[in-house]
């Protein structure tokens, strides 16, 4: 593969719910923002790229890319963009050797669909002049290898060479959209762990069919339904009822109990916990620590780590610190943070198990 040129311009993605501590963010990346791109989107300048992946702040952008190829211009007013676009990406990259090309629009969530169609029609003909790639699509690709990322927007084209694990997605600009279909639907959790787990792919790979998952506070059922639609056992905890439908899934288990009070009977081990509980964290966690006991060794934890009452980044910050120190001491290994598209004012924490003893 032919290297290219440094990038001087990073595309980094902030989710709107924490677009409120971008200066603080910006500050502690060391980056210069140079223009809003989208609702979500910025360019910026970065004295050290390395900080998007080392600072404690990186947590906090969804999304990143190194900008190797931009085309400032409004493509819906430009005649024949599709080709002009595919004809100077294939310049600039044709040598680079991506493993797929990958495109979205700026705006992932816009009304009107001209962009998601542009986006589309844009990687079929770029792919036309590329030779044969290694990744059909998003769900072939190496975490590890050069992807093609390009967005394109009313602002323009912005495209660049990274893995999908170095971007923080497998998805131009990490959104993996989960259509629900409204009368099956039990709550939109079901979409957050499904994105969890498209996203976890990045890090290890998923618990094997038939692998049985703990969850906590899992009323009214939306992630334990999608759980049981990939196959996976599942021992649901909480005080209040579950939906009606599901009654009688095969791979449940119920108990009607608060999780502060349960323990699994002797001997029985989980190969995953789940843990999307309400309330204070800090909390949470330590009934995480308590019953990560009962994980087999490299177990998973999926944690979801609420955010409702911090108002600065600081507050983030220490409720983040005081969360992943109680998991270290209780013998969890932090695998993976981000936000996800179906996260609210929170982050979703990975954790394997270990297979020394616990404090």
């Amino acid at each position: 593969m032919n290297e290219l040129p440094a990038a001087s311009l990073y595309l980094v993605r902030i989710p709107e719910i924490f677009s409120p501590f971008a200066s603080a963010l910006f500050e502690r990346l060391g980056a210069t923002p140079e223009r809003a791109l989208g609702k979500e989107y910025r360019l910026v300048r970065l004295a050290d790229p390395a900080r998007l992946s080392d600072s404690p702040a990186a947590k906090y952008l969804q999304w990143h890319l190194p900008v190797h190829h931009a085309w400032p211009c409004v493509p819906q007013k430009m005649e024949g963009f599709v080709e002009k676009a595919a004809q100077g990406i294939f310049r600039k990259f044709g040598e680079a050797a991506p493993q797929t090309i990958l495109t979205g629009p700026l705006v992932a969530a816009a009304p009107h669909p001209y962009y998601r169609h542009l986006a589309t029609n844009l990687r079929g003909r770029t792919l036309q002049l590329f030779p044969p790639m290694p990744a059909a699509g998003v769900d072939e690709q190496d975490p590890e290898a050069p992807t093609l990322f390009c967005l394109v927007g009313k602002e323009g084209l912005f495209c660049g060479l990274q893995s999908p694990r170095e971007s923080n997605g497998f998805y131009p600009g990490g959104t993996k959209f989960i259509k629900q279909a409204d009368d099956s639907v039990i709550s939109r959790a079901g979409a957050k762990i499904a994105e969890a787990l498209h996203y976890l792919r990045l890090h290890r790979p998923l618990p094997p069919k038939g692998a049985h998952w703990l969850e906590l506070g899992a009323s009214p059922g939306g992630m334990t339904s999608e759980l049981l639609d990939r196959g996976y056992r599942v021992t649901a905890i909480d005080r209040a009822a579950m939906d009606k439908r599901l009654a009688g899934a095969e791979g449940l288990t119920v108990i009607r109990a608060d999780v502060l009070n349960f323990s699994p009977s002797a001997g029985v081990k989980y190969d995953a916990l789940l843990c999307d509980l309400n309330g204070d964290p800090r909390e949470s966690i330590r009934s995480v620590a308590r019953l990560a006991r009962d994980l087999e060794p490299g177990g998973l934890v999926v944690f979801t780590l609420k955010l409702p009452n911090a108002e600065s980044l600081e507050d983030c910050e220490a409720l983040y610190q005081s969360v992943t120190a109680q998991a270290a001491r209780s013998g969890l290994s932090l695998l993976a943070q981000t936000h996800l598209t179906y996260n609210r004012f929170e982050l979703t924490l990975f954790f394997e198990a270990g297979a020394q003893d616990r404090a």
